[in-house]
């Protein structure tokens, strides 16, 4: 089986032992199923004639380590079986693009993970309200008013750019603050753009659960994700920030309909961010699985399990169009 990662830019740059990285996880362990495996960015994709290419390179394991080999390979998307589509947000006009290219493909001979289609429908914070009775309350707007009422009913609200990753831009705000409009102003583009707004969620100051999804499963790993930075969220990935969480029977009851709702659809690995038992955001361009950390934590393999998951459902897949 031929499999191509669509992986993020920074992850190509500095590809070798990054074991902070899901992807760095997932191909080395199906390079280890015997796997050939190829990597691409974003910006290698192109459609020649109405067919979709990548300018990828082929990757290889040593000593526990992946490489991959500089020469330069164009193949048509369709030769590959899978396609791992994990490019990192922002979610902009170049990312859009690379959805498209999709759309030239035969999804009846390639199966990719996840739907590039269903990636661009699903806005990570917006589409979020489709689950609005596990969410704390929100509104996205951008009209200044409707967010000074939001911020009089609830006294401190949490502002979010709808195509950020990583707590970018991520802002709150507080009932009095003087710098209230230049705040607003700021994260609205004078109230030209879209913006998620939230009620803070005092145990916030905790940080936040990441809950993992795989298929239709919702996994019983997870890890509390603290603030660092002197920030009030979690926008450093190291071991002092990343803490064992417990996942409660509720919230698994909660979010295993979510997990069958976006399975269904072609969403199939997701995380979720979780505050008191809350979604505050669901993941699903490139989600970290925190696999270093969970393997720690948990005594587990989870790249093994993700990866049996994934290929599985590869094989099934093939299986079906014969």
């Amino acid at each position: 089986m031929d499999i191509l990662f669509i992986i993020d830019r920074i992850e190509l740059k500095y590809f070798e032992f990054n074991n902070l990285v899901t992807n760095f996880w997932l191909i080395r362990e199906m390079l280890y199923e015997n796997k050939n495996v190829y990597i691409t960015t974003i910006d290698g994709l192109s459609l020649l004639n109405g067919k979709a290419y990548s300018h990828c390179y082929k990757t290889y394991e040593k000593n526990e380590n992946i490489f991959y080999e500089k020469t330069c390979l164009k193949r048509e998307i369709e030769s590959f079986r899978l396609v791992m589509f994990r490019q990192d947000p922002p979610f902009d006009g170049d990312y859009l693009n690379s959805t498209y290219i999709f759309d030239f493909v035969d999804t009846s001979r390639t199966l990719i993970i996840n739907k590039p289609s269903a990636v661009r429908d699903f806005n990570e914070k917006l589409h979020a309200v489709r689950f609005k009775h596990l969410m704390p309350e929100n509104i996205v707007t951008s009209s200044k008013n409707d967010i000074l009422e939001f911020l009089e009913e609830h006294e401190e609200i949490v502002l979010k750019p709808l195509n950020r990753c990583f707590g970018a831009g991520v802002m709150t705000l507080k009932k009095g603050d003087k710098n209230t409009s230049v705040i607003i102003n700021t994260m609205t583009n004078d109230g030209k753009t879209l913006t998620m707004v939230q009620k803070y969620i005092p145990k916030a100051i905790n940080g936040d659960k990441r809950v993992l999804f795989l298929g239709e499963k919702v996994l019983p790993y997870c890890v509390q994700k603290l603030p660092s930075n002197n920030d009030f969220k979690f926008n450093e990935h190291c071991d002092a920030n990343i803490i064992k969480a417990e996942l409660s029977e509720t919230e698994r009851d909660n979010f295993l309909p979510v997990a069958k709702t976006l399975a269904s659809e072609g969403i199939l690995l997701t995380g979720l961010d979780v505050i008191d038992g809350k979604i505050i955001e669901i993941n699903v361009t490139s989600p970290c699985y925190f696999i270093k950390e969970i393997n720690g934590y948990f005594n587990c393999q989870l790249e093994k399990e993700i990866t049996n998951y994934i290929l599985s459902t590869a094989e099934a897949f093939l299986y079906s169009r014969i």
